[in-house]
């Protein structure tokens, strides 16, 4: 008995571990994007398809995540996907351009895509339900401390060595992770081996990435309109081929019967679109900061700071908050202040107090906080065992679709804007960046409006439950 008890404590530290290494990956290229753009020959204001690979990834693989662990068990997948990381991180410092640098992003998102999700579903099938929710919990602490950590190391690393190290890193933690794989991780398949429904699985990928190239065409790749509308029509026609499948598939990878939830459908929906404008905010602050503000990449790191602090301390008021006033009226209100959080820094310039940007800062990370963990509990919170694990993988894949999407609409309106003001003066980029934050808040501040339609008497009943994708 006290073998299994250690046996499982060493699980949750080598799942942990993983996730830390994931979420640490997420943020801590966004201060570097200037130093990298400058190593490539590159413009800052373009390197969003470095964040955009990673994320979008990530989003493709989660949906065959379980599938792939079911059929060649749980310990030669996390241990693959450890290695892809690595390789992913390795082949990322040796890059040489823009181009190879995002190849090697999407091999590193190849790896981070397995690590949660198949750590979760070890714990799943090895710790008792009694004691999952408290092992969730531990295993969530590092994804507060990945973005906590992330900016400021990134930061740190490209001010006094160079930021390739950001990405060497993960050589030595990959490495132990191996190991401790080898040696904790049991080896788990599922009992009963379902057909894999390649054939959604490849709609549903067209869709994403067709989707995404569209958005992120327009801020980089130079695409044409015709080019985009033409990546549009294919990315909404695929993603609509799939759920008219779908509906005749006995096995789907996602049901459309789960859409018969209401609060799922409504929060998926409001995860997606509050999201799409939210989840720009890492990528575009640390750039305000060092192109437009004079700030070097430590200064930018520690003042992503407080967003992480504000979002951590404002977990313990979620579940009274929820309990008192209910999923709709905090999500309607709460969606509201974080699109008007993220217009605030449409008035950002330089000169200003520090004091003003700290309370910028604190109060985004605040209410985003708050808003992540509303949504992900009111998405899952009445699903049945039989859809839990559907439903979870969808939620997870949604909302790193809406961080790919999010990060690649900023990119657009901000090259939109750049255009707009050129860039022959500091203070021309400068408003480019207010009009894309303001632009960016009205998104999110018209998406408060899906959460309306939550049943009103929805309430915490329970602890909120865990962060499932480490995003919030």
């Amino acid at each position: 008995m006290a073998s299994e008890i250690s046996a499982r404590k060493s699980l949750l530290w080598l799942v942990a571990v993983g996730f830390f290494m994931q979420t640490l990956d997420a943020t801590i290229i966004n201060t570097a994007l200037p130093a990298m753009a400058a190593s490539l020959g590159e413009s800052p204001l373009r390197m969003q398809s470095v964040v955009v690979a990673y994320s979008l990834t990530m989003a493709m693989l989660i949906p065959a995540s379980g599938w792939i662990a079911d059929r060649f068990g749980t310990r030669r997948i996390f241990f693959s996907a450890i290695v892809l990381f690595v390789l992913g991180s390795v082949a990322c410092a040796l890059s040489q351009s823009l181009g190879q640098l995002v190849a090697s992003r999407v091999v590193q998102g190849l790896g981070g895509a397995l690590l949660l999700p198949v750590g979760r579903l070890s714990l799943l099938r090895t710790v008792p339900r009694s004691e999952f929710l408290q092992a969730m919990s531990f295993v969530a602490i590092p994804g507060l401390i990945g973005p906590l950590l992330g900016p400021t190391l990134g930061g740190w690393l490209v001010q006094y060595a160079s930021w390739h190290w950001i990405f060497l890193i993960n050589v030595p933690v990959g490495l132990l992770g191996c190991i401790a794989t080898l040696r904790f991780m049991p080896d788990l398949r599922g009992a009963v081996q379902q057909r894999f429904d390649a054939a959604g699985y490849a709609m549903l990928a067209l869709g994403m990435v067709t989707i995404s190239l569209a958005l992120d065409g327009v801020a980089e790749l130079g695409l044409r309109q015709v080019s985009v509308f033409v990546l549009l029509v294919f990315g909404f026609a695929s993603l609509t081929a799939y759920w008219l499948r779908a509906a005749r598939e006995p096995a789907p990878l996602f049901s459309p019967l789960l859409f018969k939830v209401p609060t799922l459908s409504i929060g998926l929906l409001g995860n997606l679109f509050s999201r799409l404008g939210s989840s720009c905010m890492p990528f575009l602050v640390p750039l305000l900061l060092q192109v437009s503000m004079g700030y070097s990449p430590v200064q930018a790191g520690l003042m992503m700071l407080p967003i992480a602090l504000a979002g951590m301390a404002m977990k313990r008021f979620t579940t009274p908050l929820i309990t008192h006033f209910g999923y709709r009226r905090v999500l309607v209100v709460n969606t509201a202040l974080v699109g008007v959080a993220m217009a605030t820094f449409a008035f950002a310039a330089p000169g200003q107090p520090l004091v003003v940007h700290l309370l910028q800062l604190l109060f985004f990370g605040a209410v985003n906080s708050l808003q992540f963990t509303a949504m992900n509990t009111v998405t899952l919170r009445d699903l049945d065992g039989s859809m839990a694990s559907s439903g979870n993988s969808l939620l997870s894949m949604v909302q790193m679709l809406a961080m790919s999407l999010g990060v690649a609409a900023a990119s657009s309106v901000l090259g939109g804007y750049t255009g707009m003001f050129g860039t022959q003066a500091s203070v021309d980029t400068l408003h480019a960046f207010q009009a894309t934050f303001a632009t960016m808040g009205l998104i999110t501040l018209a998406s408060a409006m899906i959460f309306w339609h939550l049943p009103p008497q929805a309430r915490a009943v329970q602890p909120a439950q865990p962060e499932v994708s480490g995003q919030g």
